[in-house]
């Protein structure tokens, strides 16, 4: 990464749970230390009323957000692509770094099942976070 604002671009399928919640979470969790993107390989028309729901319980409002399609753009600007079962539909390009999270996908699941992706990824996100952000 460069000395500047790290970059980190969370990518699923449909934009609209786990990556809309990482990217949440660490906006959250990092303020403006950190430039944060999601984006989707086949975005979804809206976010999934259940991650709201599940992130609204931790005084997080992701009712304004809107799925995004996943660009080559926004992984060329992005120092960490972080992957949720987009499988190969990421480009790839050299000096990034990747990483792929294996996460339960929210869509259809009830509330219960979100809060436990929710606080998985918050975990995840908390260990990103002290990594680009150390001290």
């Amino acid at each position: 990464m460069s000395d500047a604002k790290p970059s980190v671009l969370f990518v699923c399928v449909h934009n609209a749970g786990r990556s809309q919640m990482a990217a949440a979470w660490l906006t959250h969790l990092a303020g403006d230390r950190v430039e944060v993107r999601s984006a989707g390989s086949a975005p979804a028309g809206s976010i999934n009323p259940a991650a709201v729901e599940a992130m609204r319980e931790v005084a997080i409002d992701m009712s304004a957000r809107t799925p995004k399609i996943l660009t080559v753009e926004a992984v060329r600007a992005s120092d960490v692509c972080i992957t949720m079962g987009c499988g190969d539909t990421c480009p790839v390009f050299p000096g990034k770094r990747y990483l792929d999270w294996k996460l339960e996908d929210p869509a259809g699941q009830g509330i219960d099942a979100v809060r436990r992706i929710r606080d998985e990824i918050e975990i995840r996100v908390r260990g990103l976070v002290s990594e680009l952000l150390p001290g």
